[in-house]
């Protein structure tokens, strides 16, 4: 039974605004009934004897949130990689996928992911499944032992997929995603959550996103997908929907764009002004995937804009389009691809810090799971200690410093224990 009140001991940094570290060096971050009770530079003396863990000269920071990532998509990354998005998903991720109608296939894979993802940084993640209920319960169930807070979705898909991997029919799609949250409410999970998955418009037609929106209604369920990836994508949206007025048009036209039910969607590298004044008006979180966009030629995100524009922005690995579930590679990734489209695209939007990568990837995803990613008090305790001991340097850093080189050296090896809400998983 893990201690209703402890503190950790260590080197603490983390993001209260997107412009600046917070540093607390040997500090302790006390825990609270699963919450962040304060970071303290000396332990008040109410406080003097609860359980204390030194963490010695590791840093401390919190759970890192990824806020897009295919689970079946795990078994390839790394491969296809000199492809585009469209040709990418005929070629490997569609055959992939279908593999999970296996339900051994399916278990053996996915135990794969959630050891890494376990190992890796990520306290909180948005998943993507495959249409396969089955499956994605084996994956939900293996996520809840892991001890991670996710929310996974069955995926949906009834049009513009191949038949070996596309639902019979809009009724069919939307009556098997009922039966699945039937299935996942009589789990009682206690850290995995269900979220409306409907793939890309390409994948959905009208009817089902119409249904889709009927289930929302009845659960108030957070959805997910994808936005404005790829301009051949945007094209074929505005052919499937010619009465939409732009890409985000054609899922708010059904109530599936933010509002009373959260929304979180990919990528968006080509969102106009029309398409960003209504992610913002309903509050729809942008998942800035820097690497899939570099890997299957989509272009850079405008996300210094996003920012300035007071648009929900945190980070996604999309593996497989992105390479590893690793969060360290998609800041120093998305640090990388501001830079070049300030330098060769932009020169208005001036490249992104470490203190706004890093702020994404806690606090600014983190939102979308609640009061997460952050060490202000009465946040979730979610915690993330770092050993750096193995990227050796010849002189003393700052704890600054420190954590600067692991968002760009760092992965796994780094995370020497993790919390969620107060509970040791790692």
């Amino acid at each position: 039974m893990e201690q209703k009140t402890f503190a950790l001991k260590g080197n603490i940094i983390y993001t209260k605004e997107r412009t600046r570290f917070e540093v607390m060096e040997q500090g302790w971050l006390v825990c609270e009934e699963g919450r962040v009770r304060d970071v303290y530079s000396v332990l008040p003396e109410e406080l003097k004897g609860i359980p204390v863990e030194d963490m010695e000269d590791r840093l401390i920071i919190p759970g890192l949130t990824d806020l897009h990532i295919h689970a079946p998509q795990y078994t390839f990354r790394s491969l296809g990689m000199d492809m585009e998005l469209l040709e990418w998903l005929e070629t490997n991720t569609f055959p992939e996928e279908s593999k999970y109608k296996d339900a051994e296939y399916a278990k053996k894979a996915y135990e794969m992911f959630a050891e890494q993802l376990k190992k890796s940084a990520t306290v909180r993640a948005c998943i993507f499944g495959t249409i396969h209920n089955e499956a994605t319960l084996i994956l939900m169930d293996l996520l809840e032992e892991a001890g991670l807070h996710t929310m996974v979705g069955k995926v949906n898909m009834d049009r513009n997929s191949p038949d070996y991997l596309c639902e019979p029919s809009a009724e069919a799609s939307a009556q098997a995603t009922r039966e699945w949250l039937k299935a996942v409410a009589d789990r009682k999970y206690k850290h995995t959550r269900p979220i409306l998955t409907p793939r890309f418009t390409p994948s959905c037609t009208d009817e089902l996103m119409e249904l889709l929106k009927e289930i929302q209604t009845e659960t108030h369920l957070p959805m997910q997908s994808h936005l404005s990836e790829n301009p051949g994508e945007i094209a074929w949206v505005k052919e499937l929907c010619p009465w939409s007025e732009f890409y985000g048009d054609a899922y708010d036209k059904f109530g599936l764009f933010g509002g009373d039910c959260p929304t979180v969607m990919a990528h968006c590298v080509y969102s106009g002004k029309e398409e960003m004044a209504l992610m913002k008006e309903k509050g729809v979180f942008v998942a800035h995937c820097p690497e899939s966009n570099t890997n299957l030629s989509s272009g850079v995100a405008p996300v210094r804009r996003y920012l300035e524009e007071g648009l929900h922005v945190g980070l996604g690995s999309d593996v497989a389009g992105g390479s590893t579930e690793n969060l360290f590679t998609a800041m120093s990734q998305a640090i990388q691809a501001s830079k070049l489209r300030w330098r060769l695209q932009d020169d208005s939007l001036k490249p992104l810090t470490a203190e706004e990568v890093f702020y994404m990837a806690s606090k600014g995803g983190g939102a979308f799971f609640g009061k997460t990613g952050s060490f202000e008090p009465g946040y979730e305790f979610d915690a993330v200690i770092i050993d750096d001991s193995r990227l050796i340097h010849p002189q003393p850093l700052t704890v600054k410093q420190r954590l600067e080189r692991v968002i760009y050296l760092g992965d796994e090896r780094e995370v020497y224990g993790k919390y969620a809400c107060g509970e040791k998983i790692l």
